[in-house]
């Protein structure tokens, strides 16, 4: 890459968290349901993914692929009926990724009790080109308190994710040095 290219991508103005902030409603039906009679947990982490991924998309200005999934919680069953409402927003950015905080909450879709928090994950997406290769991303700007602190506290899990990573390539070189795996 050329400096003049290098220049040109620093240059990408950045986003605030409220640019590609979303939400993503779906009532749960019979179909959406495990052995058990509860909605299973595979439709929500879809639900959460097509909501990380359309925040991504937005802030990236373009495609962006799921990279990982860390630390998807399921706090509360969710029933056949309830009306599922799946937030999402941009919590931080590096070059080429972003992290996408997702909360999950339900309702019941006849009364009008609040809303019940029963999931949360985070996503971390790469923003690709045309051709499958990872291209810049705007760096996105916290507004609010709260924004700093999911702001922070994503960089904490990238740290940690970079470090379980390394300490995983690491071992299993040694242990293929050892000749201990096939």
């Amino acid at each position: 890459m050329t400096d003049q290219a290098t220049a040109a991508e620093a240059d990408i103005p950045g986003k605030p968290t409220s640019a590609s902030r979303t939400t993503l409603s779906h009532i749960m039906t019979h179909n959406d349901t495990n052995l058990l009679g509860t909605v299973h947990g595979g439709v929500i982490m879809k639900l959460v993914d097509d909501a990380a991924g359309a925040v991504a998309g937005r802030h990236s200005g373009g495609p962006a692929v799921t990279a990982s999934m860390d630390e998807m919680a399921f706090l509360e069953p969710v029933r056949v009926g309830d009306l599922v409402h799946v937030k999402a927003q941009v919590n931080w950015t590096g070059r080429t990724s972003m992290e996408v905080g997702v909360r999950v909450l339900a309702e019941r879709w006849n009364e009008s009790t609040p809303a019940t928090q029963v999931g949360s994950a985070y996503l971390v997406f790469a923003a690709v080109d045309a051709d499958g290769k990872p291209r810049r991303v705007p760096p996105v700007l916290p507004e609010t308190e709260k924004d700093k602190r999911r702001y922070q506290e994503a960089q904490i899990r990238r740290t940690h994710r970079l470090a379980r990573r390394r300490e995983i390539m690491e071992l299993r070189e040694k242990r293929a040095a050892e000749g201990l795996d096939d």
